[in-house]
């Protein structure tokens, strides 16, 4: 296999850009030319990389995979060279991570922080997106690490053999509101009543846990908010207007302080798993220690 080197970086602008005209202009050359260079690269490979018949084009599953190898490569590349000229800087030292919001707010600091109490200096990088996009970036190397909450159902359809995870600890979403003029909740989920709901958009990752124990427990609401960030529906629940199921870790200070209370016992409650997620394609060497500490055992906490 006779791979060149440009090829990959034409490759990594192409899945950045989702088009050849754009690619091509960003690595100074013309279309039919940079058109040219990546069939080469998908000849030598003896692969698909590129579904053409989509706007934008899309990568196909081997073009995903094949991403994360060409980044990585051109990655390594820059390193050794920024090394050789003395221009290192320290940008290879860093991890990207990217989070679920609530994970990147209530989660990561504490863990980051626990991790560096126990001998592990590395500098990281952080994105809070959606668990969607997450995935994404993972899937085409976008980003070293994923930080996410595990679905037992869906999995994130994710290969575990390529994209192995570690569990970092436990934490649940409770329901809660604001107190009342007694400090007990201003809303009853036992009551007969119907309960003002603050709900998660439809396809927000937290919100089918809450929707499946709504369906289950046969809960009279009317929904009054939505959103996918449970972080905004926790500002909606301190201003009064309803009940919000939210990942303890995002309600810590606020239930302390006795701004939020819990509105309901522990059959209302949704357990959730914290998870680490990488691909096993990537060879960065401060990702490899990093995952080897944590399956020692460094750093599992309880959100």
């Amino acid at each position: 296999m006779n791979l060149e080197s440009k090829w990959l970086e034409d490759f990594s602008a192409l899945a950045a850009t989702r088009s050849f005209s754009q690619a091509a202009e960003r690595r100074f050359v013309t279309q039919p030319a940079f058109s040219r260079r990546i069939r080469s690269l998908e000849a030598a490979l003896g692969l698909t990389l590129v579904n053409r018949s989509r706007t934008p084009i899309e990568l196909t599953a081997a073009g995903q995979l094949f991403l994360v190898t060409a980044r990585t490569v051109v990655e390594q590349l820059g390193e050794v060279l920024r090394h050789l000229h003395h221009l290192e800087g320290g940008q290879g030292e860093v991890i990207q991570v990217a989070a679920a919001h609530s994970l990147a707010l209530g989660f990561f600091p504490r863990w980051i922080a626990q991790l560096r109490n126990e001998g592990m200096n590395i500098a990281t990088r952080l994105v809070a997106t959606n668990v969607g996009d997450a995935v994404h970036a993972l899937r085409e190397g976008g980003c070293d690490l994923m930080l996410a909450f595990y679905d037992p159902d869906s999995a994130m359809q994710m290969d575990p053999e390529i994209f192995p995870s570690l569990h970092l600890g436990q934490t649940e979403m409770l329901p809660v509101c604001a107190a009342d003029a007694q400090g007990g909740p201003l809303f009853d989920l036992e009551g007969e009543a119907s309960v003002p709901l603050l709900a998660y958009s439809a396809g927000a990752f937290l919100g089918r846990s809450v929707n499946q124990l709504l369906r289950q427990r046969a809960l009279r609401f009317t929904t009054v908010y939505e959103t996918a960030m449970a972080d905004s529906l926790k500002s909606m629940a301190l201003e009064g207007l309803g009940i919000a199921w939210v990942p303890h870790l995002s309600v810590r200070n606020e239930l302390a302080r006795g701004e939020l209370v819990i509105c309901g016992g522990a059959q209302w409650h949704v357990p959730l798993e914290i998870r680490l997620y990488r691909c096993a394609l990537v060879r960065k060497a401060n990702v490899r220690l990093l995952w080897r500490k944590l399956e020692g055992g460094v750093a599992s906490s309880v959100g």
